[in-house]
């Protein structure tokens, strides 16, 4: 499968500001990009933005951000299931996983992730792909967002619904350790009954849980 990347940019207009979403970006660019001293989710800034940059690298890597001038203050990360995940097992070359999407705790409140998801979307490549988010509660930031693990999860919900994904049931044994934890997936538009058998298959390895 070819992996068709083609930029696209829209404003985003926040609190009388004039935010950019662009994508999907190139490692150069994100080099050439300040990194937000709050985007720390998932590891030291300096270290995050290495990480995107490989990524966006990669054939597959799709990185869409939101800048604010000339600083990256949010993004969303899309690249093939991790190789010790069950989802790789698949070999699936239309499978990508939303790795990560984190916006600066400063930029939350206005629904900046839902929006980027949305626009993620609009890029007609991903209607070839199966796209999915693991979600697990102890990746939420629970304890800077006051809310409690179901309420989190609605919110999560709700932002992935707007990107396309829907909530789908999978016997994934660490999916399966806390009722809060879900697999979410968008079908592209061209995506095959193959792949989607293939995938079912992958959901499912006990299949009397169908």
């Amino acid at each position: 499968m070819t992996h068709k990347k083609t930029y696209f940019s829209q404003e985003l207009e926040v609190d009388g500001r004039t935010l950019l979403m662009e994508g999907p970006l190139s490692g150069t660019s994100i080099h050439n990009y300040d990194f937000h001293e709050g985007l720390t989710s998932f590891r030291k800034p300096e270290e995050q933005k290495k990480a995107l940059i490989g990524i966006a690298d990669l054939p597959e890597g799709r990185i869409n951000a939101v800048i604010d001038e000339d600083t990256i203050i949010g993004y969303v990360t899309f690249v093939y299931p991790d190789p010790l995940e069950r989802w790789a097992e698949a070999e699936m070359d239309n499978l990508l996983e939303l790795g990560a999407i984190e916006i600066a705790e400063e930029y939350r409140g206005a629904k900046i992730g839902t929006r980027l998801l949305e626009f993620s979307m609009l890029d007609d490549a991903m209607e070839d792909y199966i796209i999915i988010s693991t979600e697990y509660y102890w990746h939420w930031d629970l304890k800077n967002s006051g809310l409690s693990i179901w309420d989190y999860r609605k919110v999560m919900e709700r932002m992935m619904n707007a990107g396309g994904l829907k909530w789908m049931a999978t016997d994934d044994p660490e999916i399966s350790t806390h009722p809060a934890n879900c697999l979410m997936v968008r079908i592209g538009s061209r995506v095959g009954y193959d792949d989607m058998e293939t995938f079912d298959n992958t959901r499912f390895t006990n299949r009397f849980m169908f």
